[in-house]
């Protein structure tokens, strides 16, 4: 790609005068004869003159899968209501709803019910469909990421999916925001979910179903209240579902229409006078048969992945695991469904033949909750939560797969019914026996590397670098280089990182660099487009998911479980890459051969390899460095400026006329005090003679520390059980650990009083027993004959007193 675009500039064919430029109408991103319609184009000048009218920007950008989503086009106002036909938003070139021409002469569309998340392309026609000239992506979320504002509040929603059980009556009640649905007038509407056909089979498929309207011609004020009647027969059969408010101009049911959608939830409020009269009952015979059905299908819990030992790893873990929304520590969330924990994890990807998903959750301690032990444990999921790709059919819907499998029939089991054991066997929590944390690489200040095998070197070239390259997965990470200001202005004679790029396979491509006007702020770019998280903070990817916090950190999550972390600093960016053991062998580049053995970590794109004595050689070093430069026709980067195209397009990837400064001057006191004993913080703070790079550069290794900190193995002997007839104390099973054991009155311990996690991964001592205790027994049966004994002698005294008389 970039080879045609440098040869345009060269030809100097983007100054052609506007009248020969070509259209970009059905062409947007593409580079077209003698201009551009590619992304870049705006911030290089070399746009088609009808750009902004073919590609389309567009606000919101994003909204829940379930539609109904009314967005406009941004682009001046290209069309008059007069000379439109009818306007058609195309979605995924297959579904269509019907858009409009607004007063003022802007374009809408209304996004359609989709049965997936991430970004989709959509296109649009002025002509009623018959052409479709003008496109964009739409960005499909998770309902449960959709901003509480743009939803219909169930209010007391736990009143909404217990209605019906002992005790709870009366009205309900729905609010919501009215100017989010400009319409006098609304209909309010129930829908169910479903999923139907064999399991497992191409027949099985997802449904979303209108049902029927509860209020119809209702005014559009700010809630809602009624009270609940049973569902007539033919909807009972319908137990998950969400409201839906739509303007009543629409006919009862119409898809795809602007609306407002209460969460999706559990239809307590609407099942049928059996559930009234004994829910209990009701939802017994349920959970007893989702158990006999679950059973007959495919044993999932084999092939998901283990869980990290501890809080640290599972927090630490990032291209495996992420933060479940129900229950994050950084949000002080109250974890409803797992009280007895403080934070949980969810597995980013599915897994990969049954697209489930792994659960994990810590207690304050840092240990794992286990159902085991206690109905607050992580379970597992037949249907991941956040779905997988491809989505769109069973157990792959982002959400709605998971309640039909994990979540409704939580319901029937453990908060409609007391029948909690029945399903925590079938979704036992995962410990950590088989559990391996990924291995570490880090780059960051002038810059520094830290290899996976725990080689430190610095290599300040300035260019473009592989990172790290792996034939396994195709996996490649790139980073950019760019000189810092020094304290007075004046560019350093050193250089750090500005710029990552990360591609897998045939995934998309994520760069995250320095930019914006002071050339310090994150910005992440995804196919060379820049994103904007207004909106949503978490973005699913081909082939990887992508999520910011805050405005200076972005985490990149591979569907190998490789993760990428980049984050600004004052000056530069810091990389830590995180890679699963399946890459043992496999990796090159800068960061070195992950293999667990250091004196190869210096090894050539042919395959030599240095000595580990070059670390004292920074000339040899800088050699070895300037070996892994990319190569214009294998860049990953964005080069969306004129600086960039003149700095690292046109020019060699490595600039062998830039000579950093090898060595630090003398050690001053105010370097000192910053830094202490950190090496690198003490060589950035004098080299470019600044102490904010120098701090910059301390926070960073003190990252990078906490990470391989948190990382490190930990030995678990695997969980115990209480012994039948006795008790246990102690729910860690991790090395040091030790679990107590005591009997019921009546029973006699045999065996270990207590056991202890040995570092082999062994407990300590013997298996404890409960058995009867027969002293006790002798001494009851004893205790009886006594009192029998004495009764008796009681009774023939007592009948001797009454013959003297």
């Amino acid at each position: 790609m970039w080879l045609w675009w440098f040869a345009i500039l060269a030809s100097g064919a983007l100054w052609l005068p506007a009248e020969a430029l070509e259209s970009c109408a059905g062409h947007c991103r593409d580079f077209r004869g003698n201009c551009s319609c590619h992304v870049t184009c705006p911030s290089l000048n070399t746009c088609c003159p009808d750009y902004l009218q073919f590609c389309l920007e567009i606000s919101p950008y994003s909204g829940s899968i379930m539609g109904g989503k009314d967005f406009v086009v941004l682009s001046e106002p290209w069309v008059s209501s007069a000379s439109v036909t009818s306007v058609v938003c195309r979605f995924r070139e297959a579904i269509h709803t019907q858009g409009y021409v607004d007063d003022e002469g802007r374009i809408h569309c209304v996004s359609p019910l989709l049965y997936e998340s991430g970004r989709i392309p959509f296109s649009v026609s002025l002509d009623g469909g018959e052409t479709f000239p003008s496109s964009g992506t739409w960005l499909a979320v998770h309902p449960n990421k959709v901003s509480g504002l743009d939803k219909s509040e169930l209010i007391n929603e736990t009143m909404w999916q217990y209605y019906g059980t002992p005790g709870v009556t009366g009205n309900l009640t729905l609010s919501w925001n009215s100017s989010l649905l400009p319409e006098p007038r609304v209909n309010i509407e129930l829908w169910g979910y479903q999923e139907t056909g064999k399991p497992y089979s191409d027949e099985w498929e997802a449904e979303w179903s209108y049902l029927y309207t509860l209020a119809r011609n209702f005014p559009n004020g700010n809630n809602f209240t009624f009270t609940p009647m049973p569902a007539t027969p033919q909807y009972q059969a319908w137990e998950v579902g969400a409201l839906r408010i739509s303007g009543s101009s629409h006919t009862d049911g119409k898809r795809d229409v602007p609306a407002i959608w209460s969460n999706e939830h559990a239809l307590a409020w609407h099942l049928g006078e059996d559930f009234r009269r004994d829910s209990a009952a009701w939802a017994t015979a349920k959970c007893m048969n989702w158990v006999a059905l679950d059973k007959k299908l495919p044993n999932f819990l084999t092939e998901l992945m283990d869980c990290p030992c501890t809080l640290a790893q599972a927090r630490a873990d990032t291209g495996r695991f992420f933060t479940d929304y129900g229950c994050d520590i950084e949000q002080k969330s109250v974890c409803t469904y797992h009280p007895g924990a403080v934070h949980c994890v969810r597995s980013v990807q599915g897994s990969p033949r049954y697209a489930s998903g792994q659960q994990c959750c810590y207690s304050a301690s840092g240990t794992q909750v286990l159902t085991w032990d206690t109905s607050s444990g992580s379970t597992p999921d037949r249907g991941h939560d956040w779905g997988t790709y491809p989505y769109r059919r069973p157990p792959r819907v982002p959400g709605l797969s998971h309640w039909m499998y994990d979540v409704i029939t939580f319901y029937y089991c453990c908060l409609w019914s007391q029948n909690c054991k029945l399903y925590l066997d079938m979704r036992p929590s995962s410990d950590c026996h088989t559990y391996s944390p990924p291995h570490l690489a880090s780059a960051f200040g002038d810059p520094h590397f830290l290899t996976f095998d725990g080689v430190h070197f610095t290599f300040n070239g300035l260019g473009e670098y592989v990172l790290v390259q792996s034939d396994l997965t195709k996996l490649m990470v790139q980073g950019r280089t760019q000189p810092p200001l020094t304290s007075s202005g004046a560019q350093a004679n050193a250089t750090g990182l500005s710029a990552v790029v990360v591609k897998e396979n045939a995934s998309d491509v994520v760069e995250a660099r320095l930019g914006g006007p002071t050339g310090r702020t994150l910005q992440v770019l995804l196919n060379q487009e820049i994103l904007n998280f207004s909106e949503q903070r978490w973005v699913d990817l081909k082939g990887m998911f992508l999520a910011v916090s805050g405005d200076r950190n972005v985490s990149v999550m591979l569907s190998s479980g490789a993760g990428v972390e980049v984050q600004a600093h004052e000056h530069f960016l810091s990389v830590n890459i995180l890679l699963p053991e399946e890459f043992l062998n496999h990796t090159q580049g800068l960061l070195g051969t992950l293999n667990n053995i250091p004196s190869d970590d210096f090894t050539l794109r042919n395959e030599t390899v240095l000595p580990p004595e070059i670390t004292s050689e920074p000339h040899k070093l800088f050699e070895f460095g300037a070996d892994w430069a990319i190569r214009n026709d294998s860049s990953l980067f964005t080069y969306d400026s004129p600086t960039l195209v003149d700095n690292y397009l046109r020019p060699p990837k490595h600039d062998s006329a830039f000579l950093p400064v090898f060595t630090q001057g003398p050690l001053t006191p105010q370097v000192a005090s910053l830094c202490g004993g950190d090496l690198f913080c003490q060589f950035d703070a004098l080299v470019t003679g600044s102490l904010d790079i120098g701090n910059a550069t301390r926070v960073a290794h003190l990252q990078h520390q906490h990470l391989q900190q948190s990382l490190q193995p930990v030995v678990s002997c695997g969980w115990l059980s209480a012994p039948e007839y006795g008790k246990k104390n102690g729910t860690s099973y991790l090395e040091g650990s030790t679990v107590k054991f005591s009997c019921e009155p009546g029973y006699k311990l045999r065996g270990s009083q207590e056991q202890t996690c040995q570092p082999n991964g062994q407990w300590s001592g013997v298996w404890p027993q409960c058995k009867p205790d027969h002293t006790v027994l002798l001494g009851v049966i004893f205790g009886v004959l006594l009192v029998v004994a004495l009764a008796v002698l009681g009774y023939v005294m007592l009948k001797k007193r009454r013959r003297r008389m």
